[in-house]
């Protein structure tokens, strides 16, 4: 699929053709991922962040935030719920904290693998080398980085450079997976100034990095963040990407089509512009993963990255029930064991073919 039939599909609003897309990345999912839907067990443990982004809630200038560090006993303690749960990997999430050691962290990672066998997936932001070798040699399996856009003018707008070091995540990508991480990543859906073309070159970039785990959300404006008034001055631009529910699913089943054998979850922000059934219609549309929250009830309303997210109130327990629940509803079956990408397993499979998924007429 090149780059201008990526467009048109983002821009098809034709209901029969958007079911054949949906059909599409659905058949592709079932076949090469199979039916489980694999769960991951989210802990989100600080919420100090030394970045400044300008559409995050946790960003070091909102001052509004309650900041708060779980300790190690706490972390433990959800990881053994999401063993009982029978979840087969924890996510370790922060803001990018630096006021915590990379040989605390290590110590828990080897902890939690010592005591539930779990797989453990890092989300903490860029991170030096030196860290990123600790933790893999203390056991972690994954990275999350998401590249946001991969725009670089966007990029440096949305993510002001600390210290006057500019990022690049693509690069820090390439970096994990030559240290052995399978590697995630991942873009928001309707970034004020993004245009139709840059979403396609995003998901060119997935293709381009082999990514393991893609991770597609909408952009939810937080009122405490620069890019809130910059997303209502951007809705009446033709070229501006909506942030839409449905821009998103056709974000999820076209990532699915570029990169048949990653891991997609069907992610909380989507779940978040519909509560009812925003994460089934992901599943069905292309993803196999969902991430439910294991962080403790008095944390999770402090990690706002953006405002009114799902499930704030429910603790671990409702949290899995309802998740398991929604999944055998849908005729799929839960995940056993890690549930490592088959990309990261073979990735000389990678290249498959997508032929038949043909661009509107």
């Amino acid at each position: 699929m090149d780059r201008q039939a990526i467009i048109q599909w983002l821009r098809e609003t034709e209901p029969n053709r958007l079911s054949e897309l949906w059909r599409l990345a659905d058949d592709l999912r079932r076949r090469e991922v199979g039916e489980q839907v694999h769960l991951r067990g989210l802990i989100e443990f600080s919420n100090y962040c030394r970045r400044n982004c300008g559409y995050c809630g946790l960003r070091i200038d909102n001052r509004e935030v309650e900041r708060y560090r779980m300790c190690e006993s706490e972390i433990l303690g959800c990881a053994e719920q999401a063993r009982s749960f029978g979840y087969g990997t924890v996510v370790l999430q922060s803001g990018e904290d630096c006021g915590f050691a990379a040989d605390w962290l290590a110590r828990i990672i080897e902890r939690i693998k010592q005591t539930t066998g779990l797989a453990v997936t890092l989300s903490l932001g860029e991170r030096a080398e030196a860290d990123l070798r600790t933790w893999k040699a203390a056991g972690a399996d994954r990275y999350l980085l998401r590249f946001e856009t991969a725009n670089p003018q966007l990029f440096e707008h949305i993510h002001p450079p600390v210290g006057g070091e500019k990022s690049d995540r693509i690069q820090l990508l390439r970096t994990l997976r030559e240290l052995g991480y399978e590697i995630g990543s991942g873009v928001m859906i309707g970034i004020p100034g993004q245009t139709f073309e840059d979403l396609a070159v995003d998901l060119e970039t997935f293709r381009e990095l082999n990514l393991d785990m893609i991770g597609v959300g909408p952009f939810i404006p937080h009122q405490a963040t620069p890019l809130h008034a910059e997303f209502m001055a951007a809705q009446d631009r033709p070229e501006q990407v909506p942030n839409t529910e449905a821009m998103t699913y056709k974000a999820i089943a076209l990532a699915r089509l570029l990169c048949p054998r990653a891991n997609i979850p069907s992610t909380t922000a989507l779940a978040t512009l519909n509560k009812a059934t925003g994460r089934e219609l992901g599943l069905q549309r292309g993803a196999n993963v969902v991430m439910p929250n294991l962080t403790p009830p008095e944390y999770r309303a402090m990690y706002e990255i953006y405002p009114a997210k799902a499930c704030i109130a429910e603790t671990a327990e409702q949290c899995h029930g309802c998740m398991k629940r929604r999944i055998l509803q849908l005729g799929r079956k839960l995940g056993v064991g890690p549930g490592h990408s088959p990309n990261f397993r073979a990735p000389h499979l990678a290249e498959q073919s997508t032929a038949s998924a043909w661009p509107p007429a």
